[in-house]
């Protein structure tokens, strides 16, 4: 009941499946300006870490996003039908010539991929060297997995034996815990199947700006005017953040 109370009134009973939601998200996005400005600070980051050299820059699961803004040129794709995308594909075959990439990237996208290793091999191939994926993913930290258990909606299971999971929905299925499964529990058997990627960057961050926001599911918990006061704590607090930090900006780097 009490998170009835507090979802957002344009999420409830939608189908996660249904490119009618992800238009619904762009739409509350757009509408909390607190939420924007997450994304934004999220876009400023995966910017920075891309590399000036030639080939495109992908986006994958670009959705209710909008970091076309920040990225002039950027490809923008979705696995649903969506208005406003240059492609419609699946991550797992990437409709790209081999080596015309310098980079892709993710928003929160990584732990919806059912088979990951089909990606990071159809990754490698389209990446040139010294290109990278970047990406924000939802982080494993003591403080997180009592949010993400408790409070969330989508499946959240560090303790998952596989990388791999049932595709039952384009983004129903999913597994939050992915990322962290794959470049921190797993990160010697991900070096090992996929030595043509070197881990170059774990960012934990963000441990409460995102639940202040209220996500795509619930209301504004903050007025936008706080924002910032949300970012100086957490500055405050950066040495924690591998305890605390709920989200986390990953960078693989192609090396040959």
């Amino acid at each position: 009941m009490a998170l009835r109370l507090v979802s957002h009134p344009l999420t409830r009973g939608m189908n996660l499946d249904d490119p009618d939601t992800t238009i619904i998200r762009r739409e509350i996005i757009k509408r909390k300006p607190f939420l924007r400005m997450i994304y934004e600070d999220w876009y400023r980051e995966i910017s920075l870490e891309i590399p000036d050299m030639q080939g495109q820059v992908l986006e994958i699961g670009s959705g209710a996003g909008f970091i076309d803004e920040h990225l002039p040129g950027v490809l923008t794709s979705d696995v649903l039908c969506l208005p406003g995308m240059s492609l419609v594909l699946d991550a797992h075959r990437l409709s790209f010539a081999d080596l015309s990439l310098r980079a892709i990237v993710m928003t929160n996208v990584l732990h919806h991929l059912p088979a990951v290793s089909v990606f990071l091999r159809e990754a490698a191939r389209c990446v040139r060297p010294n290109g990278i994926i970047a990406m924000i993913e939802p982080w494993v930290t003591p403080w997180s997995k009592l949010i993400y258990t408790l409070l969330h909606h989508e499946p959240f299971s560090p303790m998952a034996r596989e990388w791999e999971f049932s595709p039952v929905g384009a983004l129903s299925a999913a597994n939050g815990a992915l990322a962290w499964i794959i470049f921190s529990r797993d990160r010697s058997r991900f070096q090992l199947e996929f030595p043509e990627w070197k881990l170059e960057k774990i960012k934990p961050e963000m441990p409460f700006r995102y639940l202040a926001g209220g996500g795509l599911s619930t209301r504004s918990m903050m007025p936008r005017w706080t924002y910032h006061y949300w970012c100086g704590i957490e500055r405050r607090l950066h040495m924690f953040m591998g305890s605390l930090g709920m989200f986390a900006l990953i960078v693989l780097r192609r090396c040959w």
